[in-house]
């Protein structure tokens, strides 16, 4: 079930100013406070956040996103012009250069 945010348009009573509530798709919007009978007002709230992110995206925003490919052997599908696009668990200069997305 979906929970949507209501507001006192009074006084608050003991579940607060601004209440959570569960409730089903097909029901009205609430009227009246279950708790204290005092009327309320539905709020308007964020109804989802977009997943996933693309490779693309991910690597603009600083991420590394590393896709097994063998034993020991990981593909960087977010690399960054003059990084290795495969990283090997036996080379070290394969691993992504952290240092040119990490910052303080």
């Amino acid at each position: 079930m979906p929970i949507y945010e209501y507001e006192h348009l009074g006084p608050a009573c003991g579940r607060g100013a601004v209440f959570e509530e569960h409730r089903r798709l097909e029901d009205p919007p609430l009227e009246r406070c279950p708790q204290c009978g005092g009327p309320v007002l539905k709020r308007i709230s964020r109804s989802f956040v977009r997943a996933p992110k693309t490779n693309a995206e991910l690597r603009d925003m600083g991420f590394t996103k590393l896709v097994r490919r063998d034993d020991g052997v990981y593909e960087n599908v977010t690399a960054r012009g003059g990084e290795s696009r495969y990283m090997r668990r036996d080379e070290p200069g394969s691993l992504p250069d952290l240092g040119r997305t990490i910052s303080d």
